[in-house]
């Protein structure tokens, strides 16, 4: 991985946001390398969601420029985002819950598909090849997150942490450079949030991924992480090693006033 982390595979530059008078993000910048682990932390307010919003295209730049691999993000129309190796989780599940498993963890692969509507309506050859290697690579990805013997169950019959995971696979079916986690712990017992971990630095390993972490759970955050960026009231107030930026004045009052480090938590 020491050569990977050379070259950056994303590069945050003076961002800034306004919601009428309100400003989301302000003068935010940072790079990830190929291959790294970067948690972004920050209260609630410091703009995590608006930077995830923004690098999905959701959300216009009123100030800077987003680079990824080199390119230029923000003239890329939102719909090719997933196409061009962005892929991302959400707060909130955003599953098909009436399909199954392996469903929905096909939908994923639709970027990766070339049969527009038509061909996909007549049920063409070259539509029924793509269909099978999409469920080929789908079940794949069920068996790197554990979820082979739920492929055939309906979403909405799975518990909540199973839940999480197949949101991830469909995440991971599009083959993503660069994987967005939006709180990817929320909801999760401590079980389940020790694997999570696990999980992360082990699909980072297996298909070097790049990852970019929105959490509030702090030990999860620090135990993945390679670097930590700390974001308050839209601003970046630390960027380092995990322990460093848990050590930080900055961050220790953002988080509790002052009292103690945000290992404490």
């Amino acid at each position: 991985m020491g050569e990977a982390l050379g070259q950056a595979q994303l590069r945050v530059q003076d961002v800034a946001v306004r919601f009428g008078g309100i400003v989301a993000l302000d003068g935010v910048s940072f790079s990830v390398m190929r291959e790294e682990i970067v948690g972004l932390i920050g209260p609630n307010g410091a703009g995590k969601t608006t930077l995830f919003n923004c690098l999905s295209r959701l959300y216009e730049c009123d100030r800077g420029e987003i680079l990824f691999g080199g390119e230029p993000l923000l003239r890329v129309p939102r719909h090719r985002v997933a196409e061009l190796g962005i892929g991302r989780t959400f707060q909130n599940l955003a599953l098909f819950r009436s399909m199954t498993v392996l469903e929905n963890v096909m939908v994923g692969r639709h970027c990766r598909t070339r049969s527009g509507f038509l061909r996909n309506a007549l049920h063409t050859p070259g539509t029924r090849a793509e269909e099978s290697v999409s469920a080929q690579k789908a079940r794949e990805l069920l068996g790197l997150l554990d979820l082979e013997a739920v492929a055939a169950v309906p979403v909405s019959a799975l518990s909540f942490g199973t839940q999480k995971r197949v949101e991830l696979a469909r995440a991971l079916a599009a083959e993503p450079k660069l994987l967005l986690l939006d709180e990817p712990a929320s909801g999760l017992n401590h079980e389940e949030v020790s694997a999570l971990g696990a999980l992360i630095r082990g699909i980072r390993e297996r298909l070097r991924l790049t990852v970019l972490l929105v959490e509030h759970h702090m030990s999860l955050v620090m135990s993945v992480s390679d670097r930590v960026v700390a974001l308050n009231f839209g601003r970046k107030v630390a960027e380092g090693a995990p322990a460093e930026v848990c050590s930080h004045p900055e961050v220790i009052k953002a988080y509790l006033g002052g009292a103690r480090s945000c290992f404490s938590r």
